[in-house]
């Protein structure tokens, strides 16, 4: 942050963010921290585009939403402007956010934002989760919530690699 102090071509002023379909306001947003963490700010901000001067940027498609059950999906939200607009440490934050928030009732739509993000290792988490909590997840409605047929395949595949493990072990415990 020491970088910005006396740098004269980073902007000084304030910006507020306009976030989603219903605007929520982001206010007191200084441009200049913004400049120093995330190159995308850097370019709007300072080589003369319109959002070099404005006092309001419009952040769309990007509804943030509030309330319980809310978190997992707004990490999500949140990560992905993270990887738009360049903000690393952010993005960083909601991933840790998002391996937190796995639950029965979460597990199968963060499996599905995993593999459709290509994040690895929440992919993983979910997952071994989903193994791990089956009887749970389907009584959470995670079944119900299953969108996407490449994960639903993949899961099929982990059931049934479990039943062959559990065969295998049936069969070698029952020679010994």
């Amino acid at each position: 942050m020491g970088k910005m102090w006396g740098d004269d071509a980073l902007p000084q002023r304030m910006v507020t963010f306009l976030v989603g379909d219903d605007e929520e306001r982001i206010e007191h947003v200084s441009k200049n921290a913004l400049c120093v963490r995330s190159v995308f700010f850097r370019t709007m901000f300072g080589i003369g585009l319109k959002e070099r001067d404005a006092a309001e940027v419009t952040v769309p498609n990007a509804d943030l939403g509030e309330g319980e059950g809310e978190q997992a999906r707004r990490a999500l939200v949140l990560r992905q402007l993270a990887q738009m607009y360049q903000v690393p440490r952010l993005e960083l934050l909601c991933a840790q956010a998002l391996q937190e928030s796995v639950g029965p009732a979460t597990a199968v739509p963060l499996l599905e934002a995993a593999h459709t993000t290509g994040d690895g290792r929440l992919l993983a988490q979910c997952r071994r989760f989903v193994a791990d909590h089956a009887a749970e997840v389907r009584a959470s409605g995670g079944v119900e919530q299953l969108r996407d047929l490449g994960v639903a395949k993949g899961l099929l595949g982990d059931a049934l690699d479990q039943v062959a493990e559990l065969k295998g072990a049936l069969r070698s415990h029952s020679r010994s």
